[in-house]
């Protein structure tokens, strides 16, 4: 089940970090493939928003990752990795959603109603997946 669940992070991790590093250097790019929003969708502070935050997640986000493939190859570092990736993952995707109610409330445009969905799932997936990660890097050094 390690495996399966170090293969499954790794995955996952490395569609979230590559995106938000396709968005930091190739904003084009990641706005052609639907992995970040186009200028003109959305509303000027949220687009810079999202700007910040790739830049930011390509510093951080990578984490999860590493555990991933720790826990592939049975290395007990990967817990110390699942730790701070899956607190990464938990807070990334607990104040993406909320910041993007937030936003919608006030009226900001945050993306074609599709394009919320598709990252209200995404944002969702990624935070249940850090904290299960969490959950078990804390029993693993426990």
């Amino acid at each position: 089940m390690a495996v399966i669940w170090g293969l499954f992070i790794t995955v996952l991790a490395l569609v979230c970090w590559g995106g938000q590093t396709l968005a930091l250097f190739s904003p084009s790019a990641a706005e052609r493939f639907g992995l970040a929003d186009r200028p003109g969708d959305v509303d000027a502070a949220f687009y810079a928003d999202g700007r910040g935050e790739a830049a930011w997640d390509f510093v951080t986000l990578w984490t999860l990752g590493v555990a991933g493939v720790l826990l592939v190859v049975d290395a007990t570092a990967w817990a110390y990795f699942g730790l701070i990736g899956g607190g990464m993952y938990v807070y990334f995707g607990g104040r993406g959603v909320l910041a993007r109610q937030q936003m919608a409330s006030q009226g900001i445009r945050i993306g074609d109603g599709s394009a919320v969905k598709t990252a209200y799932w995404a944002l969702s997936i990624w935070g249940v997946a850090g904290l299960i990660t969490l959950i078990a890097a804390f029993v693993a050094l426990a």
